[in-house]
């Protein structure tokens, strides 16, 4: 199977045209700012400014976790940030990011705000804050974690900005680009399979960073709710995939977590701000 119209690119490339798909109007080849917006401050020390995709959802998890070991540290304000609208363009969040991606986190708590985007090096910035919290302390473990989550940075852009992109977003179907990204998103869930086939998490024995990183892309397509793609890639084949994505969805901290800056599904699995614990218990269906 073969375009129609088959495709040379130009000799320069040039954005004269909308790319199309669900997410072209906030697609661009430039960096900055498109318009001013101050990005809002709670009363916490650590601000965080998401929306309740993959990545966003590895941040929330961690700080709920924290929250549940007793770091009271840890509260945090939850803003959210919508994509779909170019809210990641405003002066502020770009302050916060210059990378206009989301989660950006400002951490308040000293004497100057420090910022600190890419969710992983959110991840690794709060649990090295809080007493190497989910961070294990023996240097191999340590070195596992980490290889684990930098995995997670660099195969995400195959499973989001590839498969989803060419499988659930793009205007047109093109068979190489699916072909090309499913068979290796497939590669990775076996690579998970195999680690997790001989250890009970990512790391080892114990929950970590790795996990928190990892699970809401993948343990999400293995439980078929990412891009619809379950039958797709046929993910009841990753058993141990399955068990480790059972029990970190168990965790309450990772229920609650899911939760935060979520603006679809179930009125009650959405919490579209969070700002204190209670918040939990005042669902967005109790606010509509």
């Amino acid at each position: 199977m073969t375009d129609a119209t088959p495709y040379t690119p130009p000799t320069v490339w040039t954005w004269n045209k909308a790319s199309g798909g669900r997410f072209a109007n906030i697609n661009r080849p430039i960096a900055g700012a498109t318009h001013d917006h101050e990005l809002p401050v709670g009363r916490h020390p650590l601000q965080l400014y998401s929306l309740a995709t993959p990545n966003g959802v590895k941040v929330t998890v961690m700080l709920e976790e924290l929250l549940e070991l007793g770091h009271q540290g840890a509260e945090y304000d939850a803003w959210l940030i919508r994509i779909n609208e170019g809210e990641q363009f405003g002066s502020g969040f770009v302050a916060a990011n210059p990378n206009s991606k989301i989660p950006a986190l400002m951490d308040r708590s000293g004497p100057q705000p420090v910022r600190v985007f890419e969710s992983g090096a959110i991840l690794l910035h709060l649990a090295q804050k809080f007493s190497d919290a989910f961070l294990p302390a023996n240097a191999a473990q340590r070195a596992e974690c980490l290889s684990w989550l930098f995995w997670q940075m660099g195969s995400a852009p195959f499973l989001g900005g590839g498969f989803g992109h060419f499988y659930a977003y793009a205007p047109d179907k093109i068979e190489y680009a699916i072909d090309r990204y499913a068979m290796e998103v497939k590669r990775q869930l076996d690579v998970l399979d195999r680690r997790l086939a001989e250890s009970a998490y990512l790391a080892g024995d114990e929950y970590s960073i790795a996990d928190m990183a990892v699970w809401p892309w993948y343990g999400a397509l293995a439980k078929g709710q990412l891009y619809e793609a379950g039958e797709f890639l046929q993910v009841q084949e990753y058993t141990h995939v399955l068990r480790w994505t059972n029990e970190i969805a168990a965790r309450p901290a990772a229920q609650r977590g899911r939760m935060v800056n979520r603006t679809w599904g179930q009125p009650s699995s959405q919490l579209h701000e969070r700002h204190d614990a209670a918040d939990f218990q005042t669902r967005t269906e109790d606010k509509l």
